[in-house]
């Protein structure tokens, strides 16, 4: 099983992996072309949860050959890296380069996103039907049946008088019955978690102040001070119970 470093470090960049798989693309359309490389070893995201895969390289250590990972993901349980083309085989090592530039706006907008998600689900009661990570803006959808947009706006100023503050996020691990068992860990609607016997958790804020706990496999920042403040550019009603919002960062870093 393919070890994911992302999962315990989201700031690694790099590492070096052994070709354990190589497969053919398994969609039909302009990227048939492509090569899946399934590693012992990865710091690159597979797309899933509404954040978009990680792109980057990867090195044949014995060449120095460059294979472009173009999409990253999960398929029957392992993380397949679809590089550009062909040439790597099983038991060549390889060194794995990120974009980090990339990930690093993911990781604040997830982050973000789960600040603001956490407090509307708390002082509504509305939980998270949809979203989607962008490079430039995020949007996520939530079930709210009377839709205020005064009330969307105080959620988002309460979200920036924490963003560019010193507020820890913690990432851990808890029995699955366990962590179910506290309030607001799900925040998707008609969703639950893996049935895994453990699930990862991300916690944003100190024990005395919980801005946000829920099971979440993506990456984040370890600290809001490097979430900048956002600001919502659309609002759209997508149904009777389902509403949409659009926010980028008022300063793009």
């Amino acid at each position: 099983m393919t070890k994911l470093i992302y999962m315990d470090d989201s700031y690694a960049q790099e590492c070096d992996a052994k070709v354990e798989g190589v497969v053919e693309y398994n969609d039909e359309g302009d990227d048939s072309h492509l090569v899946g490389i399934i590693l012992d070893s990865t710091v690159f995201y597979p797309r899933g949860g509404g954040q978009p895969c990680d792109t980057g390289k990867l090195i044949d250590l014995k060449t120095n050959e460059e294979f472009n990972v173009v999409q990253v993901k999960k398929e029957n349980g392992k993380v397949v890296h679809y590089v550009d083309k062909i040439g790597l085989k099983i038991g060549d090592t390889v060194h794995c380069k990120i974009d980090w530039e990339r990930r690093y706006t993911f990781m604040r907008y997830h982050t973000a996103s789960h600040v603001i998600a956490g407090m509307f689900n708390s002082d509504t009661g509305a939980q998270i039907t949809g979203n989607q990570i962008g490079l430039d803006k995020t949007r996520f959808d939530f079930s709210l049946e009377n839709f205020d947009k005064s009330l969307l706006e105080k959620e988002v100023e309460k979200a920036n008088s924490y963003f560019g503050t010193d507020v820890p996020v913690s990432i851990f691990y808890m029995p699955r019955d366990e962590a179910l068992n506290i309030p607001g860990m799900v925040k998707l609607a008609n969703a639950l978690p893996p049935n895994i016997e453990t699930l990862r958790i991300v916690k944003i804020g100190t024990d005395d102040n919980i801005i946000d706990i829920q099971a979440d496999g993506g990456t984040h920042v370890n600290n809001l001070k490097e979430v900048p403040k956002v600001e919502i550019i659309k609002l759209e009603n997508k149904g009777k119970n389902n509403k949409r919002v659009y926010f980028r960062f008022v300063e793009q870093n």
